[in-house]
């Protein structure tokens, strides 16, 4: 049965991927949902700042709705974006999730409180094959954070190919960065209209984290 669906939007890869799927499958999305840091300065999930994230769903043809909280509220925030959803119609929101059993157990503890439906697209695949589809399908991920404590951030900018894959695997990574080894920025595939006209600047530390600007081009 189709649905009507908010996208739990991170803009990188294994969210583009499961809002590819569900869109394929038939579902409607109705807008794409990312929570930011309190001041609005960048995503809580991969740190991109609000026009990258814009441009995104702009190539979509959707809107983006954002939360603001810090860790203390972020629930909170949460759960009242989904009630917010629930009274626009909306029942269901498509998570990105692969197998990571405590993010499930939160997106489905947050979502009943909401009276929220919620779909996994991804859920419980092997993660070599969610890697091959992306890639196969036509998406560009580039890495734009790097846990430094586990991959090394000569990585920082490098697009996701078959051959990065087996790199990764090579070096005892986990190529889908489930547990937080790395994050991506989707900027072309299939849900887009258009690439995402974006630059990649400097490198920037943030503890054992490095981080790359991604800049929209028309910025200064």
């Amino acid at each position: 049965m189709q649905k009507s669906f908010f996208m739990s939007w991170s803009g990188g890869k294994d969210s583009a991927l499961a809002y590819y799927r569900a869109v394929m499958e038939g579902h409607v999305p109705v807008a794409l949902f990312t929570m930011f840091e309190k001041d609005g300065s960048k995503s809580r999930s991969h740190g991109l700042s609000l026009d990258v994230m814009e441009a995104q769903a702009e190539r979509m043809g959707l809107p983006l709705v954002i939360g603001k909280a810090d860790w203390a509220g972020y629930e909170e925030e949460f759960i009242e974006q989904l009630k917010s959803f629930q009274k626009e119609g909306i029942h269901m929101g498509v998570y990105g999730d692969i197998d990571l059993e405590a993010h499930l157990e939160w997106v489905e503890k947050v979502s009943a409180e909401a009276g929220m439906k919620v779909y996994h697209p991804l859920w419980q695949e092997p993660r070599k094959d969610l890697l091959k589809e992306l890639v196969d399908e036509g998406f560009k991920a580039v890495i734009t954070v790097v846990d430094t404590g586990r991959l090394d951030e000569r990585f920082l900018g490098r697009e996701f190919t078959h051959e990065l894959i087996a790199e990764l695997e090579a070096l005892g990574i986990d190529a889908c960065g489930e547990e937080g080894e790395f994050h991506t920025v989707i900027i072309d595939g299939p849900i887009f209209v258009e690439p995402v006209p974006v630059v990649f600047g400097k490198k920037i530390k943030a503890d054992q984290y490095r981080i790359l600007e991604v800049k929209l081009q028309s910025e200064e």
